[in-house]
C-alpha cells in the first residue's frame, strides 16, 4: 500500500491524481492511499444532493467555497481545511465481503482512530459513516471501476464546522456534524497544542489503522503523475 500525503489540495486536482492511480491499479499497479485536506468545497454525489444545498452556487462562490460534482455514491457533503480525507485506491476483495465489506472496513478504520483519542465512534444501521452519540464525525462515499475504488472517507478533526451550515449533510435532516476536537476528552486534547499538530497526528494514526484493518504494510510514496484517464 503506497501512501502519499498530498497536503492541502483542491478537490478537482486530487481527483485527477485518483484517476491516474485507478488506471495504474487496473493495469496491475499497487494499492494506493492518498491523504489530503481540501480547499473548501461542497460535493454532490451520484445519487443527488443539490436539493440539500441551502444556498445558491453564487453564494457559495462569494464565500470562497467551490461546488463540485463527484462520481462517488451518496448525497451532498463538504470538505475543508481541518478535515482529513483518505482516498484508498484499492482492489475490492470478494473474500472480505466485497463492497459492503469495504464500507465496514473503512468504518472500522475511523472507529479505531477515534478510540486512540478516547472517543467512542459508532456505526448506525443504514447510514454509512461513523457517529458519536448520534452526531456525524466521518462520511464515507466510494466510486468503483472494475473492482477498483476511488474516493473514500472524510474525518472531521478541527473545531470549525461552519461550512456544514450551507448544506443538509448527506441529506440527513436529523443529524448534526461534529469533530474530533469537539468530542475528545480534555486529557487527550492536552497532548496536542494546536489543531495543526492534531491533524498531523491523525494522519499517522489513520495510516496505522489502515495497516491493521487491511493487513497491508504502508510505504511512503510520491503521487502518480496527472492527469489520468477517466473513471
Amino acid at each position: 500500500m503506497l501512501v502519499t500525503d498530498l497536503g492541502r489540495m483542491a478537490f478537482d486536482d486530487a481527483w485527477k491524481l485518483q484517476e491516474q492511480a485507478v488506471a495504474e491499479r487496473l493495469a496491475g499497479g499497487p494499492d494506493r492511499l492518498f491523504l489530503v485536506e481540501h480547499d473548501p468545497v461542497v460535493t454532490l454525489g451520484r445519487h443527488g444532493g443539490r436539493e440539500n444545498l441551502l444556498v445558491s452556487p453564487e453564494s457559495l462562490a462569494a464565500r470562497g467555497v467551490t461546488l463540485a460534482q463527484a462520481s462517488r455514491g451518496g448525497n451532498i457533503t463538504c470538505h475543508f481545511p481541518g478535515q482529513v480525507v483518505a482516498y484508498p485506491i484499492f482492489k475490492v476483495r470478494p473474500g472480505r465481503g466485497g463492497l459492503r465489506g469495504l464500507f465496514a472496513d473503512l468504518e472500522a478504520v475511523v472507529i479505531a482512530v477515534l478510540a486512540g483519542y478516547g472517543v467512542d465512534g459508532q456505526r448506525v444501521a443504514g447510514r454509512p459513516g461513523v457517529f458519536v452519540s448520534g452526531r456525524k464525525i466521518a462520511s464515507i462515499g466510494l466510486a468503483v471501476r472494475r473492482s477498483v475504488t476511488a474516493h473514500g472517507l472524510a474525518l472531521n478533526v478541527g473545531r470549525d464546522l461552519d461550512i456544514f451550515s450551507l448544506v443538509t449533510p448527506c441529506g440527513l435532516h436529523d443529524v448534526a456534524p461534529t469533530s474530533l476536537v469537539r468530542e475528545m476528552p480534555a486529557e487527550a486534547a492536552s497532548k496536542h497544542p494546536t489543531e495543526e499538530h492534531l491533524l498531523g497526528d491523525v494522519k499517522r494514526t489513520l495510516v496505522a489503522a489502515f495497516e491493521n484493518v487491511f493487513g497491508q504494510k504502508a510505504v511512503l510514496a510520491a503521487p502518480p503523475p496527472a492527469p489520468g484517464t477517466g473513471l
